[in-house]
């Protein structure tokens, strides 16, 4: 996390059925998800202390758990129930909301272990709003090979890979690093990645390589709202650098334009309409449908 990220000290967060400061919550370092990184977030936005999404969010964790053989710890009203209530104990009216959710503490071992109880941690902090100059300018990226695994629609805390591609963005003064397997897009490190040519908004396929972002049905709907043209197929290298405007999404982002790739211009090297249709189409739509 940045500093404007990070929760303070005094803070409340949740802990296996306790609500506590942020300072004295304690896990065992014989955790699952310390050891192995075995266990699943999530990240829900709150505006004005409303949660956006908050169907889609938890539909995609349970999804993670699932997948990874890790018991729901709860219905998605008793996940809501927490979150509204994690909300009402912390600052400011804008958060975060941070879920994880590991197998739970065991003796290490690599297999499955029997009869644990998940070990359920939430957090909050304040949202890193993205300043509004930045937006205006559009933000540089790099690429870089895709080396990480190949269950990416896993929201896993196992996150080295995408740590990683992360601080090569970083080391180069970028936003993010999109990466690129056999020649395709999949995504960036920690976003979305979608293009623009001809006025036309493409994504790359869904499918095991990448996480599909609650951004990817949200921009869907926002297209068919403003009237964009949207497709999801395979994305090649030279489209990504050929492109009219390049788009970043995610929860913390929201529609980000990327004006700048590997130190070259992308188009004029300004935002472009797409960008700035979606981005508008996506301040009403968290009027509508934050709860």
């Amino acid at each position: 996390m940045s500093r404007n990220m990070t929760p303070t000290d005094q803070s409340e967060c949740y802990l296996n059925g306790t609500f506590q400061a942020l300072a004295q919550c304690q896990v065992s370092v014989l955790d699952r998800g310390f050891i192995f990184g075995d266990g699943v977030y999530e990240v829900i936005p709150v505006y004005g202390r409303r949660v956006f999404r908050a169907d889609e969010h938890l539909a995609r964790l349970a999804r993670s758990l699932g997948a990874v053989g890790i018991k729901n710890p709860g219905q998605a009203s008793d996940w809501l129930a927490l979150v509204r209530e994690l909300i009402a104990r912390n600052e400011p009216d804008d958060q975060c909301v941070y879920i994880q959710v590991t197998r739970g503490v065991a003796r290490r071992d690599h297999a499955f272990p029997q009869g644990v109880e998940p070990t359920v941690f939430m957090m909050s902090f304040p949202f890193p709003h993205i300043p509004e100059q930045k937006r205006a300018e559009g933000v540089a990226c790099i690429t870089a090979p895709d080396l990480r695994w190949r269950n990416g629609h896993i929201k896993s805390i196992s996150l080295l890979g995408n740590v990683l591609a992360r601080q090569l963005s970083a080391e180069n003064d970028a936003t993010e690093t999109i990466l690129i397997r056999d020649g395709l897009l999949t995504e960036a490190s920690a976003s979305n990645v979608w293009v623009v040519r001809n006025g036309r908004l493409a994504a790359p396929l869904r499918d095991h390589d990448k996480l599909e972002g609650i951004r990817v049905g949200l921009l869907q709907e926002l297209c068919g709202v403003v009237g964009i043209t949207l497709e999801f197929r395979p994305i090649a290298e030279w489209e990504l650098r050929c492109a009219d405007e390049i788009l970043l999404t995610s929860a913390t982002k929201e529609v980000l334009p990327v004006t700048t790739l590997d130190g070259q211009a992308v188009s004029q090297g300004e935002p472009g309409p797409v960008a700035a249709a979606l981005y508008k189409a996506y301040q009403e739509a968290k009027i509508r449908q934050s709860r």
